[in-house]
């Protein structure tokens, strides 16, 4: 049987979370589909400083919060992979490999994937040392010796992190300044987090685990080889929007859903809130979207 919803929300993250809550509290009924678990790539965050109301917490502790504060709204449908989004007469159409939904509006959450690099090894070592989570992989490097691969707030945040927890840490950089907040480099430089400036990696090698990184400086293009346990990469993000594609929603030359003030996008019935459209990311700007877009589909349904 095909269940009827007023707004279905694909993805879990902040933003997904946050227009469950708001739909909840104006009265519709809602459903919100993760592919994985409740919370998105905030879980991976290894400290949160910068959320209203918590001078620092954990990122899986925050949305685990969140997310149990949503389910009191809304219906949260776990580890269900959405296939396709079609529209009849005003009325949407979600299938996922579980079942069929059906809703008066969709609400785009899908936020985006982590960036790698086309490097020699980065796939060899995928989870043999090489990863894009430093709460979820750190502690197997504790008082071992890892690279973090980036110049950004992730990349300056999960340096800190791996300090933090005793793993020895280096900062390898493509260009002789950094783009993390002055406040995350004033903590590197306390914590004395060795950046390598103008370097590229150009190899990652090893038997069976990551043993070796070779670099390369792009100014004088000089190598360098680092004896390594762990690679860690923190190069930027790339928007989950192939569902949005698919549809025929717009997307910007960057891949990201183009919506307007209220969230809306290209087509009436769907709106999109959090990475998937760019922009700043960051845990409370997802939040306020999926709280505006929710807000204007409450308005469209009096």
């Amino acid at each position: 049987m095909i269940i009827m919803y007023d707004i279905i929300i694909i993805g879990g993250g902040p933003a997904g979370l946050t227009a469950g809550i708001y739909a909840g509290r104006a009265g519709l009924k809602a459903l919100i589909i993760e592919q994985g678990q409740s919370g998105g790539t905030a879980n991976t965050a290894p400290l949160v400083e910068n959320y209203p109301g918590f001078e620092k917490i954990p990122g899986k502790e925050l949305m685990a919060s969140i997310s149990k504060q949503s389910r009191e709204y809304c219906d949260i449908e776990e580890f269900s992979v959405v296939e396709k989004i079609e529209k009849n007469n005003e009325i949407m159409s979600v299938t996922t490999n579980k079942d069929v939904y059906s809703s008066k509006y969709v609400i785009l959450a899908t936020g985006c994937e982590h960036r790698t690099l086309d490097v020699p090894g980065i796939s060899k070592f995928s989870g043999r040392g090489v990863s894009y989570c430093a709460v979820c992989d750190g502690n197997f490097f504790v008082d071992r010796e890892v690279i973090i691969v980036g110049g950004g707030n992730s990349a300056a945040t999960e340096a800190l992190y791996l300090n933090r927890i005793g793993v020895k840490c280096s900062i390898v950089h493509r260009r002789d300044k950094l783009r993390c907040d002055i406040k995350l480099q004033e903590d590197l430089k306390k914590n004395d987090v060795k950046v390598f400036w103008n370097s590229e990696i150009k190899e990652i090698k090893g038997e069976m685990m990551v043993e070796e990184a070779v670099l390369i400086n792009n100014k004088t293009m000089e190598e360098t080889t680092l004896k390594v346990n762990g690679v860690f990469i923190a190069v930027g993000n790339i928007p989950k929007n192939k569902l949005a594609l698919d549809y025929g929603i717009t997307c910007n030359e960057y891949g990201y859903v183009v919506t307007d003030e209220n969230m809306k996008t290209s087509d009436d019935r769907i709106y999109a809130a959090g990475d998937v459209t760019g922009g700043m990311k960051q845990i409370v700007v997802s939040a306020s979207q999926g709280a505006i877009a929710t807000e204007k589909i409450q308005k469209l349904l009096i």
